[in-house]
């Protein structure tokens, strides 16, 4: 019997065939992902990190990360301390962040995996475009319920999967290192469960404060 790979619920079932993929979805939090005998290897996943061009000088590339990081900022008081996790072989958002006063710290198992950094807590974590990659989502979201601090933020940015009907065509689903696709009903799921209120804004970011 498979399990869900965020929530545990035991109810999964195939949700679509895609050229070959066995996406399965969760009908507790509505999680869609990837049969997990068909996740990519970690070299296949850095080869495709690699080609990413996440310049942090490149404008338009902030203006896109601008979609979380000014809301966010807009909630934090002066000084608050930051956590970007998953921030990638170049860390657009935290340089954002620490040019207007908020101190950064940096995770991924790739490129920045100071396991010491796990170990504190903070003001709030961001995640920038790396929920879909997860293949431990949740084993992930635990990490975050211990990172962030009572009264802090968790600011995540993903396309949320909203039309079935167009999976199969969509662009997101296409990446072969996007394995888990979620939906506005997944985080209020998780925010009930676990103590969170959430502010959606428009796809792809959600605002999550941790009560």
């Amino acid at each position: 019997m498979t399990v869900c790979c965020l929530c545990g619920h035991a109810g999964v079932t195939l949700f679509a065939t895609v050229e070959g993929r066995r996406y399965l979805r969760c009908p507790q939090c509505r999680l869609t992902f990837l049969s997990r005998p068909q996740l990519p290897a970690l070299d296949e996943e850095k080869r495709q990190y690699d080609l990413h061009e996440n310049d942090p000088d490149d404008p338009g590339y902030r203006r896109f990360l601008d979609q979380l990081a000014t809301p966010l900022k807009a909630r934090l008081a002066s000084g608050a301390r930051g956590l970007d996790f998953g921030c990638g072989p170049g860390p657009a958002l935290a340089r954002m962040m620490e040019e207007d006063g908020f101190p950064m710290r940096l995770w991924d198992p790739i490129y920045a995996a100071d396991e010491d950094v796990l170990a504190g807590r903070y003001d709030f974590v961001t995640c920038t475009e790396v929920l879909e990659h997860l293949h431990q989502p949740q084993r992930e979201w635990a990490r975050f319920q211990s990172l962030v601090a009572p009264g802090g933020w968790l600011a995540v940015m993903t396309r949320f999967l909203t039309d079935d009907g167009h999976f199969p065509r969509w662009h997101y689903r296409r990446d072969p290192t996007h394995v888990c696709f979620w939906q506005p009903h997944t985080f209020h799921w998780l925010a009930r469960r676990d103590g969170w209120q959430v502010v959606l804004l428009d796809n792809p970011v959600a605002l999550l404060r941790r009560l």
